[in-house]
Formats: C-alpha cells, structure tokens, sequence
C-alpha cells in the first residue's frame, strides 16, 4: 500500500512540475500570439498549406511537448493536414530531450536534426500520396464493406484533398459561447481555482527548471520550505487544481471546451482561461499514464528502457518500440539509459522519430484512429532510419567521441 500510494502522489508531482508547467507556458504563448495578432498567425498558417509540414515540425521539435500540443487542437479544426500531424508527432522531442540535452547536447543535436528530416519528408509524403484517416477508412470499406443488417459505416469517400480529410469525432464539449452553467458558489470557486493554478504553473515552471538544469536528481516525497517540499507541494496542488479545472471548472470558467483551437481571443484572461483549460486537460491523460505506465511496472518489474538496452543489434527496433508508447516517462528513461553508456545512437535516434511524447494525449482523447495511424506512420521511418544508422556504422564505433557517443 505504500508503494501504491507513492506512486500516486509521485504521479501528481511529476506529471504537474515535470510537463503541466511547461506546456502552459507554449500554449499561452501561442495563445498571446494569437490574441496579439486578431488571428492573422493561423489565418496564414492555414492559406500556406505547403508551410505547415516544416512548422509542425519545428514546433515537435521544441523541448517538452508543449509545442506539439498546440498542433493538435489545429488538425482537429482542418486548419492543417493530417501530414503536419505525423511531422509533428515524430519531430517531438518530449520530455527526454532535456535529459540528453543536459547530458549529451551534441548527440541530441544529431539525434533531433535526424528526427526532424526523417518526419518532415514522412509528412510531405503521407500529404502528397494522400495517406490521410479518410484514405485508411475506404481501405477499410473495401476489405470489409459495410452491410445491410447494421454492420459497421464507415466513410467510403476520399475528398480531393486527402491531407485535410478531418472527419472525426467532434471536440469533448465544444459550445458556441459561453461556460455550461453559472452559479452563486462554483463560478467564484472557479475563478479561483483558475488563479491559483496560475500561481501553481510558475512556480512550477521554477521548480522544474532547477530540476532539469541539476540533472534529473531524485526527490523525495515531503513537505517543507526546501525544494523538495516546495516540489512536492506545489506539483500535488497543481495537479489536484488540474483535475478540479478539468472536470468541473472549465463549464463554469471560459467556454467550458476542450481540444479545440481559437480563431482568436477576446482578452489576455481570456487567452490565460484557455490555456488552462487545454494545459488541465492534458494533465489528466499525462496522469492516467503515469499511474498505468508505474502501476504496471510495479505489478510486472519490467523495465522498457533495460529491455531496449539488452536487445544488441535489434536495439533500434526496441529503441522505436518504446516510443509507441504514449507519454514521456518510458522515453526518459530510454534517454538516461543511453546517457549512462547502455545504448547505442542508433536506438536513441529511432526512439526520438518514434515518440510521441505526451502531445498524442490530446489526440488520443478526441479521435483515437488519427492518433494511432499517425504513430504506426511514425514507427516506420523510426525502425528504418535507427537499423540503417546501426547498420552503416554499428553501435560501438564512436562511443568515446562526446562523452556518450553520437554514432
């Protein structure tokens, strides 16, 4: 019982401190720049149709998973194509990328500027061949047509432009305007929850600086005025705000929506309330994972990062399997694996095309065909691009050349 109840309040800690804090601060930025610019930012993001497979990219490719995050939101609308999604996704960098960055910069420069191309020329071609969710579906159709007697319906239609053929579920509770609901007791409270979470999202932001920039160190479970206590307090907190704004703050705060981008907004607390909104609601999958992905762990004693280490010539492949795994945990301890010498540059390579970090949490939510189609998409290039790199130069030669090895 004790390791269980650990592990919950480690979840609450980790997930808030660890990747809330950060993907508030990308989120309100694209928010601000939305709002700065009456939405001029995604109005040309969605005329340049032939810029928005690099731009996904770029913004995968940002430390953490915020800026993959933002993408999500955009597909879900049509205003980008399923091939900026798949780029996207498999330019992230997650969470681990600030552990190789810390102690490996110069094969994380390597590793991320590979991962890059490779999604960036896996999105052009899922775009211009037109691999698209709609395309899968009429696969589907003609392998097993739909019947007569209730059998299933599927969209049998590939519109002209496959790489736009967004046709899934609507957003979780998108309104028109306005929360759910007002009242005398939870509209307050929600505001101010709303406040105190922003409270929460700087310190945490503090907090999980220090932390990556002193190397990952282990921190205890406690309470008190040092970092440790000040971690662990404000990371609970901000995860239990987290949970509350999620699942009754949002119909009394803001448009009561989730997993859906803005035009625009109409102030900066608008922008601020959206924010949180989206960054809560990302915060409930990073958590659900963490608790599944420890819990299991626990139960089996596996150990993804240690099997991936042990699989010799097929590391690569066990390097791109750990990335088909959703959330940023299994991936960081890939990453410190590697950083301590266990793992060739190969296998870090297709575990940083094959990732998806917590950006697919979004995805997963509101339309889980998209989501695993774009990462089988991304698992491919991942295993061919890592066993071709073992290939071509092996997974000892280099190992002394910066410290951990870049080949």
């Amino acid at each position: 019982m004790n390791d269980v109840l650990a592990i919950l309040l480690e979840s609450l800690r980790d997930g808030y401190v660890q990747v809330s804090a950060f993907v508030a601060v990308t989120v309100l930025a694209f928010g601000l720049i939305q709002y700065r610019t009456n939405g001029a930012v995604l109005a040309a993001l969605e005329e340049n149709e032939k810029l928005q497979v690099p731009f996904g990219g770029l913004l995968g490719l940002t430390p953490g998973c915020g800026g993959a995050i933002v993408v999500m939101p955009l597909y879900v609308r049509g205003s980008v194509s399923f091939g900026t999604v798949v780029a996207t996704l498999g330019a992230t960098a997650g969470d681990s990328a600030f552990v190789i960055l810390a102690l490996a910069p110069e094969a994380a420069v390597y590793a991320y500027a590979i991962a890059f191309a490779a999604s960036v020329v896996t999105g052009y071609l899922v775009d211009s061949v037109g691999l698209g969710v709609s395309r899968v579906d009429a696969a589907v159709a003609k392998l097993s047509p739909a019947t007569p007697d209730g059998g299933t319906v599927v969209d049998g239609g590939v519109r002209p432009n496959p790489a736009h053929d967004y046709a899934g579920p609507a957003p979780t509770h998108a309104h028109e305007t306005g929360p759910d609901r007002h009242s005398r007791v939870l509209t307050p409270l929600s505001h101010l929850a709303h406040v105190l979470w922003w409270l929460a999202a700087v310190a945490g932001l503090v907090l999980g600086t220090l932390y990556l920039l002193w190397g990952g160190p282990e921190v205890p479970i406690t309470a008190g005025a040092d970092f440790a206590g000040l971690f662990t307090v404000v990371g609970i907190v901000g995860a239990l705000l987290s949970l509350y704004l999620y699942l009754v703050g949002r119909h009394y705060v803001g448009e009561g929506e989730v997993a859906r981008a803005r035009d625009s907004f109409s102030s900066v607390y608008d922008t601020l309330t959206h924010a949180a909104m989206e960054t809560s609601f990302v915060t409930v999958w990073v958590l659900v994972a963490f608790l599944v992905y420890e819990y299991f762990v626990l139960v089996s004693g596996a150990n993804v990062a240690t099997l991936a280490a042990a699989a010799g010539v097929l590391a690569p492949i066990g390097g791109a399997a750990v990335g088909l795994i959703p959330g940023c945990g299994p991936q960081i301890l890939l990453a410190s694996v590697y950083a301590d010498g266990g793992l060739p540059f190969s296998a870090l390579t297709a575990n940083a095309i094959a990732q998806d970090g917590d950006a697919l949490f979004p995805l997963l939510a509101v339309d889980a065909k998209a989501a695993v189609v774009a990462t089988i998409y991304n698992f491919l290039p991942a295993v061919v691009v890592g066993v071709a790199l073992n290939l071509l130069w092996g997974p000892v030669f280099g190992m002394a050349e910066f410290g951990f090895g870049v080949l």
